[in-house]
């Protein structure tokens, strides 16, 4: 009889309980309040926009309408408008497929480990993971980095049952499961082949180097093939039979992934490439009035990961991560080139080190970013364990792992320290645990018993900071935009927008009793303007210029047709600052600015209405909302 909570037989007994343990605490914690979560208001539109059109679902549209895609490719999307389409449009129905991404992540984590280290090894991978902030922040949200990590752990457990096996087709599998991340993350899926193809050139079991070239070769044509697949797809279709793609200034996906997600990134001239950005975008990004304003500011440099909101995130165990992969190197230097302990180390070593390098030489990074850190330190963490040998351990070991808790532990304190409400009293009790898992160390074991409690005392230690950054994290609603013990004032301006969504829907519908079915309700300057309204209605509000309002969709030719026909009256545009757009300047010129409502506050944007009536109201805000509360939010999303 089947039994799914037993162990198989090449396995303890307590390993698969435990593993499914930590899985079952995890799911709680990341789908903990899922209700009401404060998701991303720009992924969240397209993906409510996806669930109710086909065309728009292929195609990763935007609005509802189809008149620009999304910035970035689909692939996440697809797995929330799906979840939207079953299950009808509810927050926590957006935010579901990242809660199974992220307890799936767990499980693969720990049998891609496990097949190179051991299951102890695994199952020290699978809770370093489920207990580190970052990941239980992405998993709490909605955007496409939960996927990637996923497919991305796919590939290196694949790569590493064909480093034990041998075996092509699992070479070409993760090959496979790297281009369907592409599609989810685009050029950071690539960023993990060298570390999957060098640990695949050196511990494979085909003699030749030049077999295990060639294996490796034709796994990465597999992973082109793949990551292109939907780009030259789309790139076939006409023009006028999709949506113009955002990102770029001639409706190439190409563009918008090479240049505007690629290049652009690392110059940092992403913003520009297809014309200057609106000015209520950079009025936002000046004002540092941004879901992730916290981390905007923070400049490249090497230590970028190692301290302030990066490191709170996820660089809680990053020293007993660079212990394990040291004592691995240096443990196993005389085994062959088949040793697969050093194998993991060479490929979760290489993972980090590359993503690393990226992310501490990049000019944007988001917080939950560096959530594809944390499956190589989990990785590397329990491969360290691996290498301490079975009990006893010897003293040199036992002094080794004393001095790799102190290291943790204090490191730890050292964030806590720069955060700014990590509560005192927990530092301290983690620092008397980490003295009393010293000193069981380094007292000789007694037999299995004292070997246990040492490893007790010394993960209690290790743990104990990250799990109650984490805890923190599920109780205070935080998102993946957020960071542990931050200030209520940082996280504010999140969960305000998530909390202003029956306001959204409720000044869409009603404009929608005053316009025609199929029509749009308004225009606005930019997607972020028009994703609150978007996600929270399901309604057709016409972006001006895309994500940034750079992008020549509509046309001014297309616009004054649209306005001619009656499909479009109304507009939300800014007016402090001004911009340049002719779109923008053309309606503000020959259209009714309404004028506000008594006593209302002063608004960097203004409604105005393009027809005879012109005194008809056109799109006001949310009663009760804070000023310009959208344009905050719609510099967020892209990575």
């Amino acid at each position: 009889m089947l039994t799914p909570w037993r162990s198989p037989a090449d396995q303890p007994a307590w390993a698969r309980p435990a593993l499914l343990g930590v899985a079952v605490v995890a799911a709680v914690g990341y789908g903990w309040g899922m209700a009401g979560a404060s998701v991303e208001p720009f992924y969240g539109a397209a993906a409510r926009s996806m669930s109710e059109s086909w065309h728009d679902f292929i195609f990763g549209a935007f609005d509802p309408a189809g008149t620009v895609t999304v910035d970035k490719l689909p692939g996440a999307l697809w797995m929330q408008a799906l979840s939207l389409r079953v299950f009808g449009f509810h927050i926590w129905a957006l935010v579901l497929p990242q809660v199974i991404e992220g307890v799936l992540t767990i499980l693969v984590l720990y049998r891609a480990v496990r097949r190179l280290a051991g299951p102890a090894a695994g199952l020290t991978a699978a809770v370093v993971l489920a207990v580190t902030p970052i990941t239980v922040l992405l998993s709490r949200g909605n955007v496409s980095d939960s996927l990637l990590i996923l497919l991305l752990v796919l590939a290196a457990d694949a790569t590493s049952a064909a480093l034990v096996t041998g075996s092509l087709p699992q070479l070409l599998i993760a090959g496979v499961w790297v281009g369907l991340a592409f599609q989810a993350k685009m050029i950071q899926a690539w960023l993990a082949l060298p570390a999957l193809a060098a640990a695949y050139l050196l511990a494979a079991p085909a003699a030749r180097l030049r077999t295990r070239c060639a294996h490796v070769a034709l796994a990465g044509l597999v992973t082109v093939v793949i990551s292109l697949s939907w780009m030259t797809a789309v790139t076939l279709v006409p023009a006028g039979d999709r949506p113009y793609v955002d990102g770029s200034s001639n409706d190439s996906v190409y563009a918008q992934v090479f240049d505007y997600n690629g290049l652009g990134r690392l110059t940092g001239n992403w913003a520009t490439l297809a014309g200057p950005p609106s000015p209520i975008i950079v009025a936002a990004v000046e004002s540092g009035r941004l879901l992730n304003a916290q981390t905007m500011a923070i400049k490249p440099g090497w230590h970028r990961l190692l301290s302030g909101p990066f490191a709170a995130d996820g660089g809680w165990l990053l020293p007993a991560a660079l212990v394990g992969a040291l004592g691995v190197l240096v443990s196993r230097r005389r085994r062959g080139r088949r040793d697969p302990l050093r194998a993991a180390v060479v490929l979760w070593g290489g993972w980090w080190v590359i993503l690393a390098v990226f992310f501490s030489t990049g000019t944007y990074l988001n917080s939950y970013y560096v959530a594809a850190l944390v499956p190589a330190v989990a990785a590397l963490c329990g491969a360290g364990l691996a290498a301490c040998g079975p009990r006893p351990w010897s003293p040199r070991v036992r002094l080794i792992v004393a001095a790799t808790v102190l290291g943790c532990v204090g490191y730890g304190a050292y964030l806590m320290s720069g955060t700014a409400s990590g509560p005192l009293l927990l530092t301290l009790v983690a620092l008397v645990v980490a003295a009393a898992a010293v000193a069981q160390l380094l007292l000789r074991a007694s037999g299995r018993g004292g070997h246990l409690t040492s490893l007790a005392f010394a993960g209690a230690a290790v743990l104990l900071l990250p799990a109650a950054a984490s805890v923190t994290s599920v109780v205070q609603g935080l998102g993946p935009f957020d960071s542990p013990f931050e200030s209520s004032q940082t996280a504010r301006n999140n969960q305000l927008l998530a909390a202003a969504g029956p306001a959204y829907a409720q000044a869409a519908q009603a404009q929608a009793l005053e316009r025609q079915p199929g029509d749009a309700l308004f225009g606005t300057d930019t997607s972020g303007l028009a994703e609150n309204y978007i996600l929270y209605s399901g309604l057709e509000v016409l972006p001006i210029g895309g994500y940034l309002g750079n992008v020549p969709a509509p046309t001014l030719a297309e616009l004054q047709a649209d306005i001619n026909d009656g499909y479009v009256q109304a507009f939300l545009l800014p007016v402090s600052p001004s911009g340049s757009d002719p779109r923008v300047l053309w309606i503000e010129s020959h259209c009714t600015r309404v004028p506000p409502r008594p006593g209302s506050p002063p608004r960097p944007d203004a409604n105005f209405f393009c027809g005879a009536v012109a005194s008809q109201p056109a799109a006001p805000a949310p009663a009760g909302q804070p000023a310009s509360p959208v344009p905050e939010a719609a510099a967020s999303a892209s990575p």
